[in-house]
C-alpha cells in the first residue's frame, strides 16, 4: 500500500513517535511525506520515505495530486486544530479529495492506530482492488 505521512508543526514530534511505535507495519509499505514530516521520521526511524515539498510549499497539493490519480492508499495526518495555518486550503482540498476517492484518512493518533491495526489485519486490503497500482512505489 501507499501510505501518506503528514504533520503540522505541532503535532510533528507526535507522528514521529508514531511511526517509531508502528514501524514494522509501515516499514511493509510504501511512504511518501511532506518533507519536512518526512525527514524527521526518517531520521528517527530509518524507514525509506519519498519526501515531496514541505505542506507550505505544495508538498501537500503534490500528495493531493496522487490521491486524484488513485496512486495513494493510505493518509495520516496529524493535523493541529487549535493552531490557523496559512495553507488551510491546501489541507481542506487535501481532506476533499480523499473523501471523493475514498481514501482513508486520520487526523489524529487515535484514528492512525484503528487504520494502522487494520492495515496490519488485511482490513484495507480492498485497495487492492480498487487500486492494483498500489504495489508499485511512490515515485
Amino acid at each position: 500500500m501507499n501510505i501518506a505521512l503528514i504533520a503540522h508543526d505541532k503535532k510533528k514530534e507526535l507522528m514521529v513517535q508514531f511511526c517509531i511505535a508502528y514501524k514494522g507495519i509501515l516499514e511493509q509499505h510504501n511512504l511518501c511525506a511532506t518533507g519536512t514530516s518526512g525527514g524527521l521520521v526518517m531520521e528517527a526511524t530509518g524507514l525509506k520515505i519519498h519526501k515531496f515539498l514541505t505542506g507550505p510549499q505544495g508538498g501537500d497539493q503534490q500528495i493531493g495530486a496522487r490521491i486524484a490519480y488513485n496512486e495513494i492508499d493510505l493518509v495520516l495526518f496529524f493535523r493541529d486544530p487549535l493552531t490557523a495555518q496559512q495553507h488551510e486550503p491546501d489541507v481542506n482540498s487535501l481532506m476533499r479529495l480523499c473523501d471523493v476517492h475514498n481514501i482513508p484518512l486520520a487526523t489524529n493518533v487515535a484514528t492512525a492506530e484503528v487504520l494502522v491495526h487494520g492495515l496490519e489485519r488485511g482490513d484495507l486490503d480492498w485497495r487492492e482492488i480498487v487500486n492494483p497500482k498500489s504495489n508499485k512505489g511512490i515515485s
